[in-house]
Formats: structure tokens, sequence, C-alpha cells
């Protein structure tokens, strides 16, 4: 977008861009209105349904509807063009509490600040029946006034959401900050989760350093799950007594939201609650459920309100998009001998990072397909199907390439042997697959061949 002034849907001036994230860009806007400064959020609606994130854009808008607060960034309102979403959300001026961490470690009252804070905000969420699943100091704002906002939605569920045993089992989080049961698999309470990530958060700024931390994945998950952790030189006997009883590895023993607020720790200068004011909890309304169904109206070629804010994705296929937990496995700075598991079925695997399109690799691998006449290709679902047309003395020779979007300028590839012969394999792959695939490697993240 460029430097002049856009007017979006005759209700806000859109000035300039703010910063990006996976799925869509922030612009600062100002609404015509009422002059009060907004950050409008532009999806691609074409590319979230392309990529399946549809329905958890959709609960997104639901459950920033659902929480009101002055310690969460609100969702004003929410409007679509014919191939755009926009939301207008609070406009916070101070960045993330992450780049505050970044440079050291906080003060003991400032920390403390921010944590009672973000537990108010995040005992407002579970009093709605919300859980954020997502807590990290990324996802925490500071305002021009230094007061904390949460933000990021997009991972929370609501309590409803949870399965017969009562539980929920969707595996999502930031590794480092995740709870013990959430990496065990077995169901996890959303609320318990959340407690938490925020005590890992208040370990983090009173420290400037994470309380589980490990080059091997595997190690920080046995860390996390055993609550293996030692406390710096300069943390009180009262924080330290209260982030035990945080950081317990039991939920059900696990100190609760009040529980916390009574704590010593936690009381001294903390500015209760009421005294907020918070605005009543709204009924959905009919606008709310429109809002939502609005935002996935049929598409087309071009926007209704000729908005210049464009985010085209070229992508062929339903791409798997990696989260948290696969990203931290492949990364090259991470020891993941521990993490794989060993090829069943003879079969080998290599993988890559690459910074072109999906249009690029598949091009290039119905290139590779055409040698000799040799493959077929099938393509569906992030999969690029190799398979040979003659069978051999062990079958057709089949490779499978799929396609993981980490984000739409960066992918992984994972090349797998199927079935077929491991020799002719073995043989295709120097004379013709890894040759012509070095073209568009970034890095080579795993490569195995039969000894």
């Amino acid at each position: 977008m460029d430097n002049k002034a856009t007017i979006l849907m005759q209700k806000y001036e859109v000035g300039h861009f703010l910063g990006q994230g996976n799925f869509a860009k922030v612009y600062h806007a100002r609404n015509l209105k009422t002059g009060q400064s907004v950050a409008i959020k532009v999806f691609n609606k074409e590319s979230v349904i392309k990529v399946g994130m549809k329905e958890q854009l959709k609960r997104e808008i639901s459950l920033m509807r659902l929480v009101r607060h002055p310690n969460i960034v609100q969702l004003h309102e929410v409007m679509a063009s014919k191939t755009k979403i926009y939301f207008a959300m609070e406009m916070v001026k101070g960045g993330e509490l992450f780049y505050k961490v970044s440079r050291g470690r906080l003060r003991e009252d400032v920390a403390r600040k921010y944590f009672q804070q973000l537990i108010d905000a995040v005992g407002h969420c579970h009093s709605r029946g919300v859980c954020h699943r997502d807590l990290k100091p990324e996802n925490l704002l500071v305002d021009e006034n230094g007061d904390l906002k949460v933000t990021d939605f997009g991972l929370s569920a609501l309590v409803e959401s949870r399965e017969n045993d009562g539980l929920l089992h969707t595996i999502c989080g930031t590794p480092a900050y995740v709870a013990p049961e959430v990496i065990k698999k077995k169901g996890y309470d959303g609320a318990k989760a959340d407690i938490w990530s925020c005590g890992v958060i208040l370990f983090v700024l009173l420290a400037g350093f994470l309380p589980f931390n490990d080059k091997n994945l595997m190690q920080m998950y046995k860390k996390i799950i055993k609550a293996d952790f030692k406390f710096p030189h300069w943390f009180s006997s009262d924080v330290k007594m209260l982030l035990y009883r945080i950081l317990d590895p039991n939920p059900k023993t696990r100190i609760g939201i009040a529980k916390i607020v009574q704590s010593r720790w936690f009381r001294k200068g903390y500015v209760q609650l009421e005294a907020f004011q918070l605005p009543p909890l709204s009924p959905r309304n009919a606008k709310d459920i429109s809002d939502v169904q609005a935002a996935f109206a049929s598409s087309s070629d071009s926007d209704s309100d000729g908005s210049p804010m464009s985010n085209k994705e070229d992508s062929p296929m339903k791409l798997y998009r990696f989260n948290a937990f696969d990203l931290i496995s492949i990364s090259s700075g991470f020891d993941l001998s521990g993490l794989f598991e060993d090829n069943q079925n003879g079969r080998q695997l290599a993988r890559f990072t690459t910074r072109k399109p999906p249009s690029t690799i598949v091009s290039m691998l119905e290139e590779i397909a055409q040698i000799d006449g040799r493959f077929k290709i099938l393509k569906k679902n992030g999969v690029v199907r190799l398979e040979e047309y003659k069978a051999g003395i062990n079958g057709q020779l089949t490779i499978d390439a799929e396609i993981f979007e980490v984000t739409s300028s960066f992918h992984v590839v994972e090349v797998t042997k199927i079935a077929g012969n491991t020799l002719e394999y073995w043989k295709f792959w120097d004379q013709y697959l890894k040759p012509s695939l070095n073209e568009m490697v970034w890095v080579w993240q795993r490569y195995e061949q039969q000894q």
C-alpha cells in the first residue's frame, strides 16, 4: 500500500502500514466520524479459506466479542468486501511486552503490575468461558499509558468446546510456554493451562530468560513435564512460593486465579478489579452473527471498496500450515535426534526449507516427473506424488513430496519414498531428484540414506 490515505468502507481513513503477521497486514487508521485512531487488520479472504483458517477466524471474531476488559485489545468492528476481511481494533501504540523483556529483566514492581493486569484479563476471559491457549510476551501489548493489553485470540477456545471427558484436546500454543498436560496429549483444562503460561510469563519478566529451555526440544519437554527449573538468586521468597504453586505440573493441584489474587506477593499495590468498572457482557445479537457470516461471503476478483490493500498469494493446492510445535521441531538451531521415530516400512525421508512459492515447487516436480516419461504425477492437498508407470520387482516406485506452509514466503518440503525398490529410488534420487531440487533448496533439514 502506498503512502496516500485510503477511505475504507466510507468509515475509516487508512494510513501507514504497521506490520504483518502470517495471515494479515495491519494499518493505522482514523475513524472519520469520531477521529479515533484504530488498527485495521486486513485478511485476504481467499487465502484464509485456502489454508483452512475460515472456522478459526470465525471463532476469533465470536470470542473477541465475548471478552470486554481494559487489559484486552478490543475488537470494534468487523467489515468485509468481496475479497478482504477487515478487523477494526483498538490501537495500542506501546508495542509488544516481548521487546521490553528482550532488553533484560524488569524491576519486580513493574513485573508485578503487568502480571496483575494479565491475571485480571485472563480471569475475565475464563469467567466468560474463554481460554486463550497461546499466552506469551509476544501476545501481550503495552499501551502509551504503560498498561498491558492481551491480544491474538486466534487459538482460543470456549469451555463448550470440551469433549465428553470435559477436556480440550487440540494441541496448540508455543512450546516454551505450554503446560505439561498439553504436551502429554491426554486432554487438558484450558483455564489451568492458561495459568501455567501466566507463570512462565512471570518468570520471564523477573528473570529475563525462560524457566524451561534446551537446544533439544525433547529435553525441554521433559523439563516442562517435571517442572524442572531453578530460580535466579534475586527472586524474593514470596514470588518463589507463588511460582511453585503456578508451575505445578499437576493441573489438579495447580493454583487457580482466585488464590493467585489472594497471594501476598500479588496483592502488593494491587488495584481491585471492581475499580475498573467493567462494561456488562452484551448478549450476542443479530449484528454480531451477521458480522461473522458476512466476513465470508462469496469471493470475486475485485474489492467492492476499491481498497489497494492487497495480500495475494499464489498456491495451487490447499497446504497444511505448520503450527508452533511443527516449526520448532524443524528449526536448524535444535538437536532433533530424539524427536523423530524410525521410518516405517523402509521409507526414506528428505526434508528441506525453501523460499520458493508452491507453484514453483510443483512446476519443478512436474519437470522431474517428465524425465524419460517414467512417472505420472498426482496432486492433492499439498502433496505431489510421482508414481512410476511400470511396476518393478518391488512394485511401482512411488515418491511423495508434501509442501507445508510456514509463512506465505517460506515453505518446508518433505520428500518420502512410499513404495518401490530402494536401490532404484536412490539411483533416481542421486541422478535426477536431488540435483533438481537443489536449485530451490534454502537449507536441507533432514536427509536419510540406507547404508
